[in-house]
């Protein structure tokens, strides 16, 4: 099976954290993530992950409960520390992320974490707690309760959207440059899909591969955008605690321009709902050899089309046209606005 994981963050259901919606109102359901986890293992998935602020430790609950009736040699974990601090002095705090972790293992039923991610790279004043939080990774591997370090790609601060100005935010390309440098990972967490603008994503896999370090690419589908399943006259309603909320491309206009362009994408890759996917999930397949693919999930039906769907490699060239449509879609999308709607806009 094609590097395809599991990403946990939708069962994790609706949250809260730093004052902001950070969860996913439609998936609150234990039954529902339950049959999920199944139907990705019993699927052939085998890399799963999840994160300790993704319900604040329900995910991670929920992935645990899979653990335990498999053989863990055949499963990969990814978890991450850092967004929720608690009533710690920092995320970033070394106690903190010990405790954290100790909390994320017993939570996923494991003694060992096989990647375990600095969720954000903010860091304090003068990045205080970099170095205490570099320090604690490394003692984490040296005792073997991870066994490796992964950083964010280039990056907002979720905070950092409503309290600094656009035109006063600081280059998120050179500050990941500096983070890297110190943290010095084993493997980066790279948002891509077809709506992501192509020089962007094209740098960072280069710069992957020029240090050798794997990636994990997450949303894929772009929350479920690239699917088709949104219906911008009959949205769902986005509860309390779900980010999709504050997000321009979950409103009607946005949608509408999307579903154009899905269509326009079904006249080159098919007129089935496994043919966007498909082109979607290689696109991003395609993209690094070192690169492995996370599918977010509510519903176990999610996890059956998305791994189903995945079949052979599309021809390079269907995927380049694949890319041109919704780039187009893309800068259309942009035309609108910030993708936050509370975003501070500054002088933007």
């Amino acid at each position: 099976m094609p590097a395809v994981g599991v990403g946990c963050w939708g069962i994790g259901g609706p949250a809260e954290n730093l004052g902001l919606p950070m969860g996913w109102s439609t998936g609150g359901s234990a039954a529902a993530a339950a049959a999920g986890l199944e139907t990705a293992w019993q699927g052939g998935a085998r890399l799963f992950d999840t994160a300790d602020v993704y319900g604040l430790g329900r995910s991670e609950r929920l992935l645990g409960e899979l653990v335990a009736r498999v053989p863990r040699d055949e499963i990969v974990l990814v978890s991450k520390v850092g967004y929720f601090a608690g009533t710690a002095q920092h995320g970033f705090d070394p106690r903190h992320m010990r405790r954290q972790l100790e909390q994320t293992l017993d939570n996923l039923r494991t003694d060992h974490v096989d990647v375990y991610f600095l969720h954000h790279s903010e860091f304090g004043a003068g990045d205080r707690w970099l170095e205490p939080a570099v320090e604690a990774m490394r003692a984490f591997t040296r005792e073997g309760l991870i066994r490796a370090v992964g950083m964010r790609g280039p990056h907002r601060f979720a905070r950092d959207r409503l309290t600094v100005a656009a035109d006063q935010r600081g280059d998120k390309i050179a500050r990941f440059r500096a983070v890297f440098d110190v943290v010095r990972p084993d493997v980066l967490a790279v948002r891509d899909h077809l709506l992501s603008p192509a020089a962007r994503s094209e740098g960072i896999f280069a710069f992957a591969e020029r240090h050798n370090v794997g990636v994990l690419i997450n949303k894929p589908l772009a929350q479920g955008l690239l699917t088709g399943v949104y219906d911008p006259t009959a949205l769902p309603l986005f509860g309390a605690g779900d980010h999709r909320a504050r997000k321009r491309w979950f409103t009607p206009a946005a949608i509408e321009v999307i579903n154009g362009g899905l269509k326009e994408l079904h006249g080159v890759v098919g007129w089935n709902r496994k043919d966007l996917i498909r082109v979607a999930l290689w696109a991003c397949l395609g993209r690094y050899e070192q690169a492995a693919v996370l599918v977010g999930f509510t519903t176990p039906e999610q996890v059956a089309m998305n791994l189903s769907a995945l079949g052979d490699p599309p021809h390079p060239e269907l995927i380049a046209q694949a890319r041109a449509i919704m780039g187009r879609v893309q800068s259309r999308l942009d035309e609108q606005g910030e993708v936050f709607l509370d975003e501070t806009g500054g002088g933007a």
